[in-house]
């Protein structure tokens, strides 16, 4: 149920008195606050008292579906990835204190660059330069996956892919509404159908293109990756499954996700999962499976979003036009479970 009690609006001058003496700030400088461009979900601002810079993340407003937006975990992970992975930005606290803030939250290091969102910078807006984002994208991914990990500190392997189809189809029926596109077929054929998984690695979960900063100026440089909130040890395949499902092709019907990929000069799906196998030397053989699944598991999250929204009893207009992507979305795993997308 939507908590109804709850008001969209955070105490900033609570938050500040705990930052100062958390992290010992200068106690005469004022806090600046400035929300980054919001998706539909986490809220992440840029803070800054005096000279110190830092962003804030918290869960949104409103109801939450359970075990979802769990910043102490991307707290944890971040704590373990960043040795490692310095992109991973360094997380500096985590509060769970309701007096500073009605949900918990935690703060991390500011990165400076350019994130791609809904569209490119000027300079960017050739096809040299799309080819070289794409380029840069991609291999990315695949360094991801190449970094060794000490397994038992992220999540158990064994079982990833199961657990993942079984708890997303259970989450998409949780958060069904009188509009939700129905998709038996698809949860038998995920269920039936599920390949064995190749080495698990370090998957991010969620890496689509505004989710990296590239170095200002150098679209073959990527400085930070943001949102390691569903961050694991598992299957790679799905991995990459999820950034060509974010991947957004020319022409295609509105799925109401961000979209710059479908400009001409961008890679298509084909080009970049061609690139990530040269590059890891991976079976991409039932790759048609992982994108149809990719597809599904972002249907849920929006209907789950959908849902919490329709609960909340409010109006907003970008939400109205979920329900119409979530069927693009669904259409679309059909699609790929028959190798008409990948």
């Amino acid at each position: 149920m939507p908590l109804k009690s709850e008001t969209k609006t955070i105490n900033w001058k609570k938050v500040e008195h705990y930052l100062k003496n958390e992290l010992n700030l200068p106690i005469s400088e004022p806090i600046q606050v400035d929300p980054f461009t919001s998706g539909y979900s986490n809220l992440t601002y840029r803070i800054s008292i005096g000279d110190w810079e830092g962003v804030l993340r918290r869960p949104p407003f409103g109801y939450l579906p359970p075990k979802a937006h769990d910043m102490e975990r991307e707290y944890r992970l971040l704590s373990t990835i960043h040795p490692l992975y310095p992109k991973a930005p360094a997380p500096y606290l985590f509060c769970n204190d309701p007096d500073v803030m009605d949900r918990h939250f935690y703060v991390m290091e500011l990165k400076n660059g350019v994130v791609i969102d809904d569209k490119l910078p000027e300079k960017w807006n050739n096809i040299e330069q799309k080819q070289c984002i794409s380029e840069t994208f991609i291999d990315e991914l695949s360094l991801l996956h190449s970094i060794d990990f000490d397994v038992s500190s992220l999540g158990k392997p064994e079982g990833y892919l199961k657990r993942q189809v079984e708890g997303w189809i259970t989450r998409y029926d949780r958060a069904r509404t009188p509009n939700t596109p129905d998709a038996a077929d698809l949860e038998t054929y995920f269920c039936a159908q599920k390949p064995e998984s190749p080495a698990a690695t370090l998957v991010h979960n969620d890496f689509k293109l505004n989710n990296i900063m590239f170095k200002t100026e150098r679209p073959d440089t990527i400085v930070a990756v943001f949102d390691w909130e569903m961050t694991t040890i598992g299957d790679p395949l799905l991995d990459l499954g999820i950034s060509l499902a974010y991947w957004t092709e020319k022409d295609e019907a509105f799925t109401s996700l961000t979209a710059v990929t479908n400009q001409p000069g961008f890679y298509s799906r084909k080009q970049l999962a061609e690139r990530y196998g040269e590059k890891t030397g991976r079976d991409l053989t039932n790759l048609p499976y992982y994108v149809s699944f990719a597809f599904y598991k972002i249907a849920a999250v929006l209907q789950q979003i959908y849902y919490r929204y329709k609960e909340s009893g409010s109006f907003e207009e970008r939400f109205e036009r979920l329900p119409e992507g979530i069927l693009t979305l669904i259409e679309q795993s059909r699609k790929a479970a028959i190798g008409e997308i990948v």
